[in-house]
Parts: C-alpha cells; sequence; structure tokens
C-alpha cells in the first residue's frame, strides 16, 4: 500500500462498489504504453517476457499506488495470433505491418485455433503475467487486462479502410469476420477472467469518430453485447473504454452490458454524467496529451481538479481516470502529479471549498 494511502486498491475498490466510505477517490491511470520507462526498460524488453511485463506494472504500483495493475494483451493480439505481420520497435507499441487477410472471400482459410491459450505463445505471456501479480501484489491491488472488442480486433485481421469500405459493399462479409473474431475473443476473454483479472476492453475503432451509429449498431453492437454477456456468465468484471467521440453512440454502448464505461477526455463528462451516470460507473477522462503530456504541474492538478469536479456525483459512480493510455512520451512526472491531485482533491470526505464546488 502506498505510504500515502489508508486503503489498498482492493479495499478502496471494494469501498466503492459498496457504497462504503473510502480514504480517497479511485485513482486509474491507464498506466500500459509507459509502464516499462517508470521502470528502466524499453518496451521492447517489457514485452520479451511475461517477468518483465509483470515487473513493469508492479513497478508502477510501487511507485503511484495507482488503483489498477494492467496486463497488456493489446488492441492486435487476434491478427498477430493469426499471422497478421507485427512490428518489433524497441521503445514503442508494436503496429500491424501486413494484415494476414487480404480478402474477405478466403476468411476460411484462416485458422482462428491459432488463437487459443495452447497454441498462443503471446495470450500464454500475458496471462503468466497476470499471475505474477496476482501472486506478488493481488492482495493489495487489482489486475487487469487490456485487450481489444470486436470491431478493432477485427482490423487487426484485415486492413480498417477495407473493413469500412466493405461495410457497405459486402456487409454479410463482414459479419462473418465479425462472428468469428467474436467467438474467439469470447475464450481468450475466459481465460482471463479464470485467473482472476478484470477486462479492459478497448475498440477505438468503432468510436463515432469513424462509424455512423446505424454502422455501430449494426456491426459492433450486437457482438459487444455477447462479449458482456461472456463476462457475466463467467463470473468477470468488462470495463468498456472508448476513444473517440461516442456522443451519438453513448446509450447503444452502455446498452451492451459492460460493468463501468471509461470515455475518452473529447467527451465531455458532464454529458456522460447526465445521459447514462445513472446506468453505470463512470471513469475518466484527463488529457493524456493535451495536459499529461504537455501540461505543466499546475495545469495537470488543475484538469484533476476539474474533472472530479464533474465527475464526483455521477448517480452509479465515479472513477478518475486519463482520457486514453498514457503513451510512453508522457514525462513520468505527469504521473506524480496526476496521482499527487488525486490524493489532495479526491480525498474523502471531499473538500468542496477546495475543489471550488458550490454548496
Amino acid at each position: 500500500m502506498h505510504k500515502l494511502d489508508q486503503m489498498t486498491p482492493n479495499e478502496r475498490l471494494q469501498a466503492f462498489m459498496t457504497g462504503k466510505e473510502m480514504d480517497r477517490i479511485l485513482a486509474m491511470p491507464m498506466l500500459v504504453s509507459i509502464a516499462h520507462r517508470v521502470v528502466g526498460m524499453t518496451h521492447k524488453e517489457k514485452r520479451s517476457s511475461a517477468a518483465n511485463e509483470a515487473a513493469a506494472q508492479i513497478g508502477c504500483y510501487e511507485k503511484y499506488g495507482n488503483d489498477i495493475i494492467i496486463i497488456e494483451y493489446g488492441l492486435h493480439g487476434i491478427g498477430r495470433a493469426l499471422g497478421s505481420k507485427m512490428g518489433d520497435p524497441e521503445d514503442s507499441v508494436p503496429a500491424v505491418e501486413e494484415h494476414i487477410l487480404k480478402d474477405l472471400d478466403d476468411l476460411d482459410k484462416l485458422d482462428f485455433s491459432l488463437t487459443t491459450k495452447e497454441n498462443d505463445p503471446e495470450l500464454q505471456r500475458t496471462l503468466e503475467a497476470c499471475r505474477i501479480c496476482k501472486e506478488k501484489v493481488g492482495h493489495e491491488v487489482p489486475i487487469g487486462v487490456l485487450i481489444s472488442g470486436p470491431f478493432t480486433a477485427a482490423a487487426s485481421v484485415y486492413p480498417v479502410e477495407k473493413i469500412l469500405r466493405a461495410t457497405r459493399k459486402s456487409p454479410e462479409k463482414v459479419h462473418v469476420l465479425l462472428r468469428k473474431v467474436t467467438d474467439a475473443l469470447k475464450g481468450i476473454y475466459v481465460e482471463y477472467i479464470n485467473e482472476g483479472v478484470l477486462i479492459l476492453q478497448c475498440d477505438p475503432i468503432s468510436s463515432g469518430t469513424l462509424l455512423h451509429p446505424k454502422q455501430y449498431r449494426e456491426f459492433v453492437k450486437p457482438y459487444a453485447t455477447e462479449l458482456n454477456e461472456t463476462v457475466k456468465n463467467a463470473g468477470g468484471v468488462n470495463v468498456m473504454h472508448m476513444c473517440g467521440n461516442i456522443k451519438n453512440t453513448i446509450h447503444d454502448i452502455v446498452e451492451t452490458g459492460g460493468a463501468m464505461l471509461s470515455i475518452d477526455n473529447v467527451v465531455d463528462m458532464e454529458f456522460a454524467k447526465k445521459e447514462v451516470g445513472d446506468k453505470l460507473p463512470l471513469l475518466g477522462n484527463v488529457d493524456p496529451i493535451g495536459i499529461l503530456l504537455h501540461g505543466t504541474e499546475e495545469e495537470i492538478h488543475e484538469a484533476v481538479r476539474q474533472t472530479i469536479c464533474k465527475g464526483y456525483d455521477s448517480p452509479k459512480g465515479f472513477i478518475l481516470a486519463s482520457g486514453c493510455d498514457i503513451t510512453q512520451n508522457v514525462p513520468v512526472e505527469s504521473i506524480d502529479a496526476f496521482m499527487e491531485a488525486a490524493r489532495k482533491y479526491g480525498k474523502y470526505p471531499l473538500d468542496k471549498e477546495l475543489l471550488g464546488i458550490e454548496n
């Protein structure tokens, strides 16, 4: 437990879920892409072994006392397992360089058994990293895994621009791809849930920045709903993170049945609270670029204060978080400032005068 806290993250989360008193607000900056830098590794070193993946996350927790550890299965895991060619950069997140699927008519040629635990070394590695974290600090802090939702997973198999075109020209073929990808994700989600790991489902390609609401309802919502039902049936928890503008689909997203909704900084927390705050807890949404990358310590403190002011009274609860994953280019001092501000402005009982909230 961090020296400045009176509760462990597990105790704090349990109190949050049961409506009991907490020492401070839950604070979950998304320390995924930046975790290796905190402990002096390159990203390549971090992803080279389960031990290093775990060590990077444990190092973040020991330094900052953040309220969740996040192991990185990533957004391209399905495509990588099937054979999409990935880059291997020294100090950044690997991206797809060449998709395995060139034509939707060749979908049946792909062997989706390659995505299972028995056949995917990367899934094995990240599951082992979860086990290491659970063994070493799981008694204090919840463990989560960052993993793609259905549409983003499909875009790791087949190029996103071709998928978007096919939603108009060959919708039935897109559905076949999404069916296969969703079924693969169900099995992977359950593997993590069986290890006691929370699902952090990220589906940035399905955001309103790229998809029309009608496209979301046809090509994402049914499959996301199935995934959330799988999570519930397995006894797990799914925190949905949606990048980009989701103002026109926020109700549809909530209707898929996730346990919590994490929103991007481009969506105003007041809007999210008004629209769906009575449906589920909200997480967010300090700007990871404008504030955490480019902001001063004072600007970070002010952004945290404003975010707490907007979200603290959300009917189903509010968790302070970054608006998206924090990139490796963010100064590690910015995370210190984020957590310092969380402890200052989020200390319970909240000091409304300090926050600038009128009674």
